[in-house]
């Protein structure tokens, strides 16, 4: 099998998080850019990568990389690419996307327009046909553009990674499945100790957290578009993926989560979307105030974005919430915990400095990511809790 140059975009300020679980699954990291990660792999890689990572956007194929000043430029070496290589005859392609930074060429539409027309004059001298029905399988393709720099790439996985299929719905202001994933990756828990999202809203955290302790492949009960690429990757390296995804998974994983929250109504979505992901039987969910936050064990995690300003109506709501918080939480012995938050002040009415403090990005809202590490649980303890 060949090997292929893979991109695999995600949040930025988690592409250490990414390139862990790159590794983990046992390809070599080329190279962590701002908001991607470049590894190698085979095509059973695109089947696994697309299967497993947790923090990944999505999975491209990168066919080629040139300069690219004007588009005269761009359309002549976008047509030298041997496209014939990756579309069939019948392939439905075009241009999903297209960005630019520090570049000549900045122009989404043009660029998406000027790249879509040389992959037509390509196709169409090497098939002979000057019109393409495009009924057969799904090859978008993205283009970005830094400093002149063009990276042509084929979407393998077309819908974004982070759209699991289990959310029906959500709760206001929800945070997306890779950034859970990832605040999860990036925290101190394990299967071994207790985890609690105090806010849980529609459920996203406790879910990750869940499929993570179980190794439920989160992309195990989706479709990517790479499955309809016949030409590239043979149907059998998806069925050797899945059927590894599969064994893996723990159905009797021992695990302790709690979701609480204090809208009743939201903790039904979230028990509904718990069920679509496969984990409900993990996860134990409460209507509860965060006033009322206790828990018997010790060395425990929480993990949560609550609420800041986009579900309270005004600045000093959030001042007593963050207040209240702290003191429920410093009533938890030997607790660790993470808090996402955008409100700027909040290690001053939390009442307690974080550790450590992580930029990072809810959707287009800027965040910090606030960390408190409690005690270590001794080895005895944490074989048998």
């Amino acid at each position: 099998m060949s090997a292929y140059r893979l991109l695999a975009p995600c949040l930025f300020g988690l592409e250490s998080v990414l390139k862990q679980e790159i590794k983990d699954l046992g390809y070599e990291v080329i190279e962590v850019e701002d908001g991607r990660v470049i590894f190698k792999g085979d095509a059973l890689a695109v089947c696994r990568s697309n299967i497993w990572l947790r923090t990944a956007e999505r999975i491209m194929i990168e066919v080629d990389r040139f300069e690219a000043r004007s588009f005269e430029e761009l359309f002549e070496k976008t047509q030298a690419i041997a496209w014939e290589q990756y579309i069939p005859l019948d392939g439905k392609f075009w241009v999903s996307k297209a960005s630019s930074i520090k570049s000549e060429l900045f122009s989404s539409k043009d660029i998406q327009s000027i790249v879509k027309k040389a992959m037509v004059k390509r196709l169409g001298q090497f098939y002979k046909e000057s019109w393409f029905e495009e009924s057969g399988a799904s090859y978008p393709v993205r283009i970005f553009i830094k400093k002149n720099m063009v990276s042509v790439c084929l979407d393998t996985s077309l819908e974004a990674l982070h759209k699991r299929g289990y959310r029906i719905m959500t709760s206001k202001a929800p945070i997306s499945e890779t950034l859970a994933a990832s605040l999860i990756l990036l925290s101190v828990w394990n299967k071994d100790r207790a985890f609690v999202d105090p806010f849980c809203g529609s459920g996203t955290l406790v879910i990750e957290a869940a499929m993570i302790g179980a190794n439920l492949a989160p992309g195990l009960n989706r479709s990517f578009a790479a499955e309809g690429w016949k030409n590239l990757i043979p149907k059998n390296l998806w069925m050797e993926a899945v059927d590894e995804a599969n064994k893996k998974y723990d159905p009797n994983a021992s695990l302790n989560i709690q979701g609480f929250d204090i809208d009743g109504d939201i903790l039904k979505v979230a028990r509904e979307n718990a069920v679509n992901a496969g984990v409900e039987s993990f996860i134990h969910f409460q209507e509860r105030d965060v006033k009322e936050l206790t828990h018997k064990r010790r060395y425990g995690v929480i993990v949560t974005n609550p609420p800041y300003g986009e579900r309270l109506s005004n600045t000093s709501e959030v001042e007593d919430l963050y207040k209240t918080m702290g003191q429920s939480f410093t009533s938890l012995e030997d607790w660790s915990y993470y808090i996402l938050t955008s409100f700027e002040e909040f290690e001053k009415h939390f009442g307690q400095k974080a550790q450590k403090k992580r930029k990072l990005y809810n959707g287009m809202l800027k965040t910090n990511l606030y960390q408190y590490l409690g005690k270590r649980p001794p080895k005895i303890e944490r074989a048998d809790s």
